[in-house]
């Protein structure tokens, strides 16, 4: 991990109002990220959570600390601030938690107000017997239209500067919460669904949508995929990050002689010893007690036994070939949630796409993390010059002559 900002980082010419910087701010890596991840970057905000980490050994002591420096930030009339911290705060506030909902309001309405999001850049979205929800961001003369969707853990809002950076750069931009995400899961109720295309045509038809680029965060990679395989609406993918096996990426965070009996006892469909090494390795793992516990609500599963044979479905590898769509796929080098083997994975697997693009983010970008958390602006800039260049293709490709 880095801390200082290395004169060799490339700088975002499209979304330079993006911070760069990952900071050590605590020992344990899952932590880490997540305080890294709802910041704005500022030497505030880092100095603040520094001042803190010392204090924070479980999730307790982080819902604690962090819900105090929310407090603090919102008395001072640092909004922003404010709303970071507290989700921060609620992101490990487990089910039952009297505060996680309060919180999710609080966070949700103060970034509305933050970015200047108009009443009808809001949308109620029809889907199957509920709704899912969504945001509209269109510049004059747009050049294309992005929809976006997050994954396993994030709210819609958190990606408003990402959102605005691609308005912005000139495109048109739905960013939607599906089954399984934010309000739809916690206000609808909806768990996550692996297939993926049926919220996606949702969303195409509610805005009248076609030839639209998809792109997906974190799990929303894997989503991304599985949807374009069967919405020919979707014309470009791109997977920020990849995710081509969704169990092997939470498995990675068991011990390798563990992992390899858990898997066995998967195959077998031993539950209740499955059950018993989970409970096990979640009082020796903060990250993954999170990641089961979460597992669980977002997939509407009973028990860890249940979610990880759930979390097999979310796969690629057996729709990854028939995609025909433009794909880009990220990744990056020290991800300690996907193993990068994932970013090769997908690109062998995508044997029919009309071109297929890999970017690896590096520690010497301060990307090299998780959706390239520690250089946003960077992975924006990848994306919006790689729609560039197959606009700028297909241009060509339609003025050449037909022949006779």
């Amino acid at each position: 991990m880095l801390d200082a900002q290395p004169t060799a980082v490339p700088k975002s010419s499209i979304a330079h109002e993006l911070p760069i910087g990952f900071h050590r701010i605590h020992p344990d890596v899952s932590i880490n990220y997540q305080l890294n991840r709802f910041s704005d970057g500022s030497p505030a905000m880092v100095e603040a959570m520094r001042k803190v980490a010392p204090k924070i050994f479980d999730y307790r002591d982080y819902t604690r600390e962090l819900s105090a420096l929310s407090r603090e930030a919102y008395e001072r009339g640092r909004l922003l601030e404010g709303a970071l911290f507290l989700r921060s705060a609620q992101f490990y506030m487990f089910p039952g938690d009297a505060a996680k909902e309060p919180a999710r309001r609080q966070f949700v309405s103060t970034m509305r107000s933050v970015y200047g999001v108009a009443e009808n850049a809001y949308h109620v979205v029809p889907y199957q017997t509920a709704s899912l929800f969504a945001y509209r961001f269109t510049p004059p003369s747009p050049r294309g239209t992005i929809v976006l969707a997050c994954g396993f853990d994030g709210y819609v809002e958190e990606t408003f500067p990402m959102v605005m950076a691609l308005r912005d750069a000139g495109y048109d931009v739905v960013a939607f919460e599906g089954p399984g995400q934010g309000s739809v899961l916690e206000d609808v109720h909806l768990a996550m669904t692996p297939e993926w295309d049926r919220p996606v045509a949702a969303v195409l038809d509610h805005f009248h949508l076609a030839g639209v680029t998809l792109l997906g965060m974190s799990l929303g990679g894997c989503l991304a995929v599985r949807a374009a395989a069967r919405e020919p609406r979707v014309t470009k993918v791109v997977c920020d990050d990849v995710l081509a096996d969704f169990e092997a990426a939470i498995l990675q965070q068991v011990p390798g002689p563990k992992r390899l009996v858990l898997r066995g006892l998967l195959a077998a469909r031993a539950s209740s010893l499955v059950n018993r090494m989970m409970a096990m390795a979640m009082r020796e793992s903060l990250v993954i007690e999170w990641g089961i516990k979460q597992g669980m609500l977002v997939t509407g599963t009973p028990s860890p036994y249940d979610f990880l044979r759930e979390a097999m479905r979310y796969e690629t590898a057996s729709l990854s070939g028939l995609l025909t769509q433009d794909v880009l796929i990220m990744a990056g080098a020290e991800d300690h949630y996907v193993p990068s083997t994932q970013l090769v994975d997908q690109f062998r697997l995508l044997t029919k796409a009309r071109s297929v693009t890999a970017r690896l983010f590096t520690r010497e970008e301060q990307a090299q993390n998780h959706i390239q958390l520690g250089n946003l602006g960077l992975s924006v800039d990848v994306i919006v010059r790689w729609l560039g260049g197959i606009e700028g293709r297909d241009r060509r490709m339609n003025r050449r002559p037909v022949s006779p």
